[in-house]
């Protein structure tokens, strides 16, 4: 075992996911020997060149069971292979299986608790399996060294939840950066020059704001919605869009890597975060894209949660929006966009936020304790 070791699991592909590669990088920048264990079931992904960087591939049309089974022999051999002093679980399906590989090893476990995955949106309807992720939690987050969590309120909540009392905040913040190599959206996407471009980044799933989106798409001309991510229903919102005759103004770009996203993201006219309230995950959600947007400059449109809107507020970077009023949206992203001096007021604020909100200040608060 080897203090200045430390081993990532996750189930995703690294490449892809900005906490992950950014808490990789850091490590890694501070001189700590860093591997990566992650995973990969999309044909045509990436696969990193570092040897440390681990990406093995599943097949997840087949079974479900015959995936997760695959995936936890691989995760746990790896998990004993490796010599690491402090193990990152960086979801729950990993939490398990480097709870009692870390144990055996006398190392440390930290839990990024990048959601409240007893309360996941996505397992509303699935109750069963929601359940086992709720088990799994309360039965190994008490083995765990510290928890992670993406803000204030989530901390709060698994305190009381659990009785635990071991918190470290660490927002999804992007690295600090003043310049970017912008991406002619426009030219790319052949995009028209009188079209406003907004931007939603992050997975395609029901109760992120899609379909309230494409509802303003409807009624409003000027715009030009890009979708920069993958997930389970970008064919049933690519599907949406045609129905609602507003395909033309809807653009699905697809996975852009993590080197990449932010020039793409300084070439849009506004980010969208308008996650609903259908889960306590939800609820309290804290996204990545949201400060990506802010440290590109980028004015973002955000619904009124609890912990978007305080980030939002404090910084005026931009529109906090009811999702319960119907005509809400339309109004203030119009508002914004028909007057020069509050967009460029945002946009302002949103840099002058950046200098704040990024990465290398928050990691601090893992590297405290971590030393």
């Amino acid at each position: 075992m080897n203090k200045q070791h430390v081993c990532i699991a996750f189930l995703g592909n690294i490449l892809y996911d900005t906490r992950a590669l950014n808490l990789y990088k850091s490590l890694s920048s501070h001189n700590y020997f860093t591997e990566v264990i992650s995973f990969d079931w999309e044909n045509g992904a990436d696969k990193p060149d570092n040897k440390n960087l681990k990406v093995f591939r599943l097949d997840k049309k087949k079974s479900s069971l015959f995936f997760y089974v695959k995936f936890s022999i691989i995760l746990f051999l790896n998990l004993l292979s490796s010599k690491a002093g402090a193990f990152f679980a960086e979801d729950i399906y990993t939490l398990p299986f480097v709870c009692i590989a870390a144990k055996m090893k006398g190392a440390k476990v930290f839990y990024d608790s990048r959601e409240l995955f007893g309360f996941l949106a996505g397992l509303k309807d699935k109750k069963r399996i929601q359940k086992i992720l709720a088990w799994i939690e309360k039965r190994f987050i008490a083995k765990t060294d510290y928890v992670i969590v993406t803000g204030e309120m989530d901390g709060e909540f698994l305190k009381k939840q659990y009785n635990i009392n071991n918190i470290i905040v660490l927002r999804n913040l992007p690295f600090y950066k003043e310049k970017f190599n912008k991406v002619d959206l426009r030219e790319k996407y052949s995009i028209e020059e009188n079209k406003k471009i907004l931007l939603y980044q992050g997975v395609v799933l029901h109760g992120r704001g899609l379909k309230v989106i494409f509802d303003f798409l409807k009624s409003n001309e000027g715009f030009t919605l890009l979708v920069i991510g993958y997930g389970a229903y970008k064919d049933y919102y690519e599907k949406l869009s045609h129905e609602m005759g507003i395909a033309e103004n809807v653009i699905f770009a697809g996975k852009i890597p993590q080197e990449e996203l932010l020039n793409y993201s300084a070439g849009a006219d506004m980010g969208l975060a308008l996650i609903e309230n259908i889960s306590l995950s939800y609820y309290y959600a804290l996204p990545n894209k949201l400060f990506e947007y802010i440290m590109t400059g980028l004015p973002v449109a955000v619904s009124k949660l609890p912990q978007m809107e305080k980030i939002v507020n404090d910084y005026n970077a931009g529109i906090c929006v009811d999702l319960e009023k119907p005509d809400e949206l339309s109004e203030k992203i119009k508002s914004v966009f028909a007057d020069e001096k509050v967009l460029t007021g945002y946009k302002t604020n949103c840099l002058n936020a950046a200098k704040e909100l990024n990465w290398d200040k928050e990691i601090e608060r893992l590297f405290n304790v971590l030393n």
